[in-house]
């Protein structure tokens, strides 16, 4: 069966009569010539349509382009040439218009597609040219200004904090971009004031997520009105949040700003009835002096940042060269100090602890040391701070607790090793763990190992620490803790655990011969321990006057240069050897 030569949508009567021609159209000026038998099909597309012969001429226009032209205020008639025409459908701004003008003029040269787009008033309107093989163009268009409005609104959401209705991270790049250009232009200077909350985390953490979100939205209020509207207050973290401080003459003006921050955001808050406190710390780097471009600015301010919350918090700091040296020497001792343990450069030293009464030695405490192979013995002053700031006390506190095992192993029964342990590490599910595996693989017995803690490990997380040295106690493990008497609230940790232990600060030691109530002190500590049934330990000891005056108060054991430094596993044989054994 031969297949049928006419198209499926046309009767052969129909596709029989010849295509009218233009002359046979009636002519209306308004309205470009269609075959009337196709201009329902055309009017009915959603998109305009344009058809333009290979003279260039404006040939057919179906409804939705005709409409679409009047909305953009361009007139469409019978015969229109298509060039002129697509002039009118230029941008309004200068170099778009030219760009567009330059566009057209190779595609109909070159006879290639090409997109661009037409803005008049409130309508986007998308045109698109397409060169047909046997000459002539067609042209759609298509109104895309809901879809462009729809996309302005994302990308503006893009760009602001949805809690605060602050600027993000991202606007505020671009508006430091355009100070800084301004700055290489006509000189105007400009300012970052990084601002970090102080004591934020407790509010979350004890009232929850939603006390904390309504805290920083009152944060966000604070700071838009300490600035001037050419100023821009963005958030760019969980309690972070940027001043850019845009046409600054001198520092004066940025100081005032930065000293209103840290008074504005210390003052109480009232957030649904609960009084809540926090503080601020502001780090400060000023263009161009600290720094011509956004990424060297913003370093700049979190290293002026990290200074002003070692120096206290709550407090403002400029950035001065010398911190970005002493961040560079940081991350200098954070590298070596993470390649350390591999390498086994840490060692542990032992100070040895007297019993008074016998004048045996009852123990050692384990004292750790890094020897560097260039900067040599580094105290545990110069690198334990910042292992617990990164949280590698940890794996090093780890590696202390089996070592220290294995050690005292090799000393005479029963004399114990005490090791210090971080609140870091009491965060840490592996804590008991490490200590029971540590206890297995030297065979060392449980009540010869002494955990010391300080206070601000029961100052995190109460019940979960209390659970904790609970279960130590259940392995025969003893628990002391260490410096009583520096915090405020010892006594009502002395109810909550009982410690078989109390280290008395070296502190009060060493004030017992300049100070008439340091014996006092002491005096009253030994007793609580005393009544407590807890062994009192006076640290720092390092005269015989004073550890006379210890014994009359009556401590029961101490530790210091008089019996001993600090010295490495293999000298202390000849340190036990100076003492009678128990």
């Amino acid at each position: 069966m031969r297949p049928d030569p006419q198209p499926a949508l046309l009767s052969r009567r129909e596709a029989a009569r010849p295509i009218p021609t233009e002359r046979d159209a009636p002519r209306d000026p308004q309205a470009p010539y269609l075959a009337p038998h196709l201009a329902p099909y055309l009017d009915a597309v959603r998109q305009g349509l344009l058809m333009i012969d290979r003279a260039g001429r404006v040939v057919a226009a179906n409804a939705p382009a005709r409409r679409l032209l009047d909305s953009l205020t361009v007139t469409l008639e019978t015969d229109t040439a298509a060039l002129p025409l697509l002039r009118a459908l230029r941008d309004d701004t200068a170099p778009a218009r030219r760009a567009t003008l330059r566009a057209l003029r190779r595609a109909l040269a070159r006879r290639q597609p090409v997109l661009f787009e037409v803005r008049r008033r409130d309508h986007t309107v998308q045109v698109e040219l397409h060169p047909l093989a046997a000459g002539g163009w067609v042209v759609t268009l298509e109104d895309v200004s809901t879809r462009k409005a729809t996309e302005a609104r994302a990308d503006a959401m893009a760009r602001l904090d949805p809690l605060t209705g602050l600027p993000n991270r991202l606007l505020l790049r671009e508006r430091l971009a355009e100070a800084l250009e301004r700055l290489a232009r006509s000189g105007e200077c400009c300012a970052l004031l990084l601002i970090d909350l102080d004591r934020f985390k407790p509010v979350n953490d004890t009232l929850g997520h939603p006390i904390g979100d309504a805290l920083l939205a009152t944060v966000a209020d604070r700071l838009r009105s300490t600035v001037r509207a050419t100023d821009t207050v963005a958030r760019i973290g969980g309690d972070e949040f940027v001043i850019l401080q845009a046409g600054i003459r001198d520092a004066a003006g940025t100081q005032a700003l930065a000293r209103r921050v840290v008074d504005l955001i210390g003052r109480t808050y009232m957030v649904e009835g609960h009084l809540l406190t926090i503080g601020a710390s502001v780090g400060v780097a000023l263009a161009p002096e600290d720094g011509a471009d956004a990424d060297r600015l913003l370093k700049n301010a979190d290293l002026a940042l990290y200074r002003a919350k070692l120096d206290g918090r709550g407090t403002y700091r400029f950035f001065e060269p010398e911190m970005d040296a002493r961040m560079q020497a940081r991350r200098k001792l954070e590298l070596d100090m993470r390649q350390a343990l591999a390498r086994r450069e840490f060692q542990l030293h032992y100070q040895p602890q007297l019993q008074l009464a016998s004048g045996t030695l009852i123990g050692c405490e384990a004292l750790i040391r890094w020897r560097h192979p260039d900067r040599g013995l580094v105290s545990p002053l110069d690198f334990i701070p910042l292992a617990e700031e990164i949280g590698l006390i940890v794996p090093i506190g780890e590696w202390v607790v089996r070592q220290a095992c294995r050690d005292a192993m090799t000393w005479p029964d029963p004399m114990s090793v005490a090791v210090n342990v971080s609140p870091a590490q009491f965060k840490s599910d592996r804590l008991v763990e490490t200590i029971i595996s540590a206890l297995a693989g030297s065979g060392l017995p449980a009540r010869r190992l002494e955990v010391e803690i300080t206070e601000g490990v029961l100052l995190q997380e109460n019940d979960r620490t209390l659970q904790t040295l609970h279960r130590l106690r259940e392995l025969g493990v003893r628990v002391s803790m260490d410096d009583f008497g520096t915090g405020y609230s010892s006594l009502s940790y002395l109810r909550s655990f009982p410690f078989d232990k109390i280290k008395i600060d070296r502190s009060f030691v060493k004030d017992l011969t300049s100070k008439p109530d340091g014996e006092a002190i002491i005096r009253a500590i030994a007793g609580l321990g005393k009544s407590l049934g807890m062994t009192t330990v006076a640290e720092g000891v390092e005269t015989s006057e004073q550890m006379q005056r210890i014994r009359l108060e009556g401590c029961t054991d101490v530790q210091g240069y008089l019996i001993s430094k600090p010295v490495p596993a293999e000298d202390l044989r000849q340190v036990f050897a100076a003492f009678p054994q128990a």
